[in-house]
């Protein structure tokens, strides 16, 4: 049972497998003028966020891009710019893994700003333990911790408009994973970059689900984007991408069910809280960690 839910897995995360979902996507879903509404994006700067963040624009949002480095951010911003022709992208240099720089971001932006919809994109894969600054170990911190900061710090700035939503960019990586609160900083045992990634991205779907529970007038879901050709893929999984490039979603197609639950109409007429992939729910967890595949293939 579990090598058939693995191979499925395998066959709905790469390129074939956004193909086939694609056949049942509602094209005018898309097809939206989302002028006057505000989206910020983690990790904006490459990737699935930039990538998200250039549909958005194109579409005529305004982008607050948040990124660890101004040189990659500028370049990705004008870039951005140049495409979409919308001047109303901006920059903001925070590094998600420290974590009073993320809290003091998160006052100084509601307090000069609107927000409709936040994306935590930004994530790492650290494969030999790091420990930040403030005694964080460096995958936790940028991809629970620092998630977790800056939606509680937002949440009151999005309760404030209309049609509020958080989306945070997951993986099915999880699958590998059960939840295991006891050892958040991964101190027990050997090091692995992968399983701690894995335990992080169960961590923000689980969070998710708590945030959808306590806030019910904000739209809340996680999402898988599939294994696309990102520069996070070709960095810290070098060799899985040299075997796996022709199979990779592109980036576009990455972003395609971030890009849909932050703009349609449609995506919020599903319940908040759920784990998407390929624009539908995709999986359905319990509190033992199981996860049972739906509606795929």
């Amino acid at each position: 049972c579990t090598l058939y839910r693995l191979n499925v897995l395998y066959f709905v995360l790469i390129r074939c497998g956004y193909e086939s979902a694609a056949k049942h996507f509602t094209p005018g879903d898309l097809d939206v003028n989302v002028s006057g509404r505000s989206y910020m994006i983690t990790g904006a700067n490459s990737g699935i966020g930039k990538a998200t963040a250039q549909e958005i624009a194109n579409r005529g949002g305004t982008i607050h891009m948040v990124c660890r480095n101004q040189e990659r951010a500028d370049a990705a911003k004008n870039e951005i710019v140049e495409q979409s022709k919308n001047q109303n992208v901006h920059v903001h240099i925070v590094d998600m893994s420290n974590m009073r720089q993320v809290w003091e971001f998160a006052q100084n932006f509601s307090q000069n700003n609107t927000l409709h919809v936040l994306i935590n994109n930004a994530g790492c894969m650290v494969n030999q333990r790091e420990v930040t600054d403030e005694g964080l170990e460096k995958n936790f911190a940028t991809n629970t911790l620092g998630t977790y900061v800056l939606t509680t710090a937002l949440i009151p700035a999005l309760k404030k408009v209309e049609d509020p939503r958080v989306i945070t960019v997951a993986s099915g990586g999880m699958l590998t994973q059960r939840l295991n609160v006891d050892d958040l900083q991964f101190e027990k045992g050997t090091f692995d970059g992968t399983m701690a990634y894995a335990q992080n991205k169960r961590q923000q779907v689980v969070l998710t689900e708590r945030w959808a529970s306590e806030h019910k007038d904000i739209h809340f879901s996680s999402m898988h984007p599939g294994w696309a050709d990102t520069p996070a893929v070709r960095t810290s999984m070098p060799s899985f991408h040299a075997k796996m490039q022709s199979r990779l979603r592109t980036e576009a197609m990455g972003a395609d069910t971030t890009l849909w639950l932050a703009v349609s109409a449609a995506a919020i007429k599903q319940p908040s809280g759920l784990f998407f992939q390929g624009r539908r729910q995709s999986f359905s967890l319990y509190s033992t960690g199981s996860i049972h595949v739906l509606q795929e293939c």
